[in-house]
């Protein structure tokens, strides 16, 4: 099959890395129980009129080729449309035509080329333990079981009692080392030439490239000098320097299992949902819903986890799940798939399949809504690392040279030593490390941000810019009048009804206002951006926004507040001035971050409040008013285009343009199921008042990584400048390359969690 599809260069990769297939020869019926329909919608993710969506957890993906040939399926079968792999878990997310192939047949064509998936339908959210790679283990044991005879064997060299031993003892003890070496050079040491020629191949010369040029020149110069000279080699060097070598990358691979940064600190997302029990509604975690409970979505909320439609007309917009944001009509009895965002009217669901959390953050990094990534402290590593390891390279040559002359063995141990303890993947290390620290950080302080390129652009940020209903004001303290006709009971209940439907800050403020009042049956509710709502009650129509979107006159621009008209059939009942309350603390936060940027406020709002905020805030805020979405949208980009590195924060209701514009966008909710995946990070609206320290503290991580990279230039610097003197040994320069790796670690992790302890976003050192 591979051969057909000109993949055959899979197993340049890496060696026979799937399963031989040889045993499941006449075995294609074990996976005839996904033809059941029941069973296929309990696996699959998604699913429309063309394309479905499945997560696989594959035990057999350990390595670059396995990542390689499961991202490459569609070159395999038409019908699959994309894979790709979540390689920390273990996971492939198919995407496939489920016209061209069937589930069967694309779990059969895995299985062909050796990543069987592991299916369990008995319960689906089960957590993978990870396992220690038991591959390197044994190579360590190898190296290991081998250093301590070769040590034991060479112990009268080191004594200088070897004419003890008679000719004959030492030439033997010289031989079995060469015997007990040969494992070592050819088993334990093979994922270093793996890595390296994989990357000479690629034409890029990486980390392990100089490891395996001073394990190559220790092993065959020994062999010289055993065969031809007669001397006793340094066969017990290159056993302890692999073993060493290997420790300290099991060391690495544990410690970066515990630390985790950047893998779990979704964890943290708070995805909320309203659930119905017994017409009540209450808000609770998405992680506490189960089967069979109904759940009430409303405008341009998140649906948590695959449902039934039981009441309403649902517009799903898919645009998490696809990218593309074509809202799809949905009947009653019809499943909706967790994902999308309703567009519309409020809608009843029963849920039909436990909600997957990690499914619904992950959604959030859909491709489609990536920015164009910048030049970023990572990408700096990676150039740097490459022409250190040539810096190296030339050094080591040099030391050869210089003290091979006169002393060939001399000589090859500066090489190696020098080759050996250089070590650049401290510097590649400590980006991830600090950024991905950051990022866990973040997320405990309610700061919850897409990922560790976000926190790079928010060190940047040059200008804030605010939306103001429901981000500068706070709904709970707002205050709500009616002016107008007298409202009748009948009228409360049908506003009622359109606001509950809501969840424009608002919107929610008078249903806070309205509260015992049983809603209306109105039908055809709709709410337009940025204008209001509107409804259908005994054949009339009635619509609660803006004066122009009812159609009616507006009131005196001297009048204070947010304005909220009521009509029906366009003419004029009433309207609701709700006077906007700021949130608690919102202007020292505002008056910290105009210190060193330039702030400005978008409103959709008139600019009857003017004044009011310039007195609070202050006269230098740039302020705009009476926006459109559109309007806020081309105000950031003029800003992006003027040079500004902009900060948008909105609840994301009628900016969502604007926050996928600026260089960063955050949606303030108090809850989490209105944001946009357009945004690049989701605020609890509690923790506002801490922006200044976040956007500080992002500043503190980049330094943070500067520092991590002068740690480990100083350490390179002295460990090569003793290693070209031949002042350390090749083993005692393979303890000292992990524990670099290891101290940067160390250093990343203690620094920022102090200092997000002393800038008082974290509240423990630990």
């Amino acid at each position: 099959m591979l051969s057909e599809n000109d993949l055959c260069n899979y197993y340049d990769l890496a060696t026979a890395p799937g399963e031989s297939q040889r045993h499941l020869a006449g075995r294609d019926d074990r996976f005839d129980y996904l033809k059941d329909g029941d069973v296929i919608r309990k696996l699959l993710d998604f699913q429309n009129a063309r394309e479905s969506h499945i997560t696989f957890f594959i035990p057999l993906i350990h390595c670059a080729s396995c990542i390689w040939l499961l991202e490459n399926l569609h070159k395999l079968h038409d019908g699959v449309v994309s894979g790709r792999v979540d390689f920390l878990r273990k996971k492939v997310q198919v995407k496939f035509d489920h016209h061209k192939v069937t589930l069967r047949d694309l779990v059969l064509l895995l299985s062909r080329i050796g990543y069987e998936p592991s299916i369990s339908l008995s319960d689906m959210e089960q957590k993978t333990v990870r396992v220690t790679d038991r591959r390197l283990i044994y190579k360590l044991a190898v190296a290991g079981f081998c250093f301590g005879n070769m040590m034991f064997f060479s112990l009268p060299e080191y004594f200088s009692e070897a004419e003890l031993l008679g000719e004959g003892f030492k030439g033997l003890f010289n031989y079995l080392n060469v015997l007990l070496a040969l494992p070592v050079f050819f088993y334990s040491a093979s994922d270093y030439y793996r890595s390296a020629w994989y990357a000479l191949k690629n034409k890029v010369v990486n980390m392990d490239v100089p490891i395996v040029l001073g394990i190559i020149a220790l092993f065959f110069f020994s062999l010289y000098e055993i065969f031809l000279v007669g001397n006793e080699g340094y066969m017990d060097t290159l056993g302890g320097l692999l073993f060493f070598l290997l420790l300290g990358k099991l060391y690495q691979q544990k410690t970066y299992d515990t630390l985790s940064f950047d893998r779990d600190y979704k964890s943290y997302f708070p995805i909320a949902v309203t659930k119905l029990a017994q017409e009540r509604e209450e808000v609770v975690p998405v992680t506490k819903l189960e089967v069979g409970d109904r759940i009430r979505i409303r405008n341009e909320e998140l649906i948590p986890a695959d449902s039934i439609l039981i009441e309403g007309k649902a517009h799903i917009d898919y645009s998490f799940v696809t990218g593309e944001e074509v809202p799809v009509a949905k009947r009653p009895g019809e499943v909706i798939y967790a994902g999308g965002r309703q567009k519309g009217e409020a809608l009843t669901l029963t849920v039909q399949k436990s909600p997957s959390q990690g499914y619904l953050t992950g959604l959030w990094n859909n491709k489609a809504f990536e920015k164009e990534k910048v030049h970023s402290l990572e990408t700096l590593a990676n150039r740097i690392s490459g022409k250190f390891t040539f810096t190296i390279l030339a050094i080591a040559l040099a030391g050869l040279v210089y003290w091979g002359v006169n002393d060939l063995a001399y000589g090859v141990k500066v090489f190696a030593s020098v080759l050996i303890i250089a070590c650049p993947c401290a510097l590649a290390m400590s980006t991830p490390f600090t950024l991905g620290n950051t990022l866990r950080i973040f997320g405990a302080g309610k700061f919850y941000l897409k990922n560790a390129q976000v926190i790079e652009r928010l060190a940047q940020i040059d200008t804030v810019v605010f939306d103001k209903t429901g981000t500068l004001t706070d709904p709970a303290r707002a205050s709500v009048s009616y002016e107008g006709e007298p409202l009748t009971d009948v009228t409360k209940s049908i506003v009622k009804s359109l606001v509950s439907k809501s969840i424009h800050p608002l919107s929610n403020r008078i249903n806070a206002w309205l509260e015992g009042i049983a809603e209306a049956s109105v039908s055809e509710v709709e709410e337009i951006k940025g204008k209001g709502l509107k409804g259908v009650y005994a054949n009339q129509e009635f619509r609660l926004g803006s004066a122009a979107f009812c159609g009616v006159d507006p009131l005196s621009s001297m009048v204070e507040g947010n304005q909220v008209y009521l009509a029906v059939e366009g003419t004029k009942l009433g309207v609701f001035v709700i006077q906007s309350g700021l949130r608690q603390g919102i202007e020292e936060t505002v008056k910290a971050i105009s210190k060193d940027r330039v702030v400005h406020f978008l409103s959709g709002d008139k600019d009857h409040e003017r004044e009011n905020l310039h007195r609070k805030f202050g006269g230098e805020i740039v302020m705009n008013f009476d926006q459109s979405p559109a309007q806020k949208l081309a105000y950031l980009r003029s800003l992006e285009a003027e040079g500004h590195k902009a900060l948008m924060v909105g609840d994301g209701l009628n900016d969502a343009g604007a926050l996928k514009e600026a260089h960063v966008g955050v949606a303030l909710t108090a809850r989490a199921t209105g944001f946009t995946p357009a945004s690049d990070g989701i605020m609890d609206a509690d923790t506002i008042v801490q922006l200044p320290d976040f956007l500080a503290f992002a500043k503190v991580s980049r330094q943070i990584v500067k520092a991590s990279f002068g740690l480990s230039f100083a350490y390179n610097v002295v460990g090569v400048s003793f290693a070209v003197q031949g002042l350390v040994s090749p083993v005692f320069c393979a303890i000292l390359m992990p524990l670099s790796s290891i101290s940067v670690v160390l250093f990343t992790t203690l620094a920022t969690n102090y200092l997000a302890y002393k800038k008082g976003i974290k509240h423990n050192i630990f």
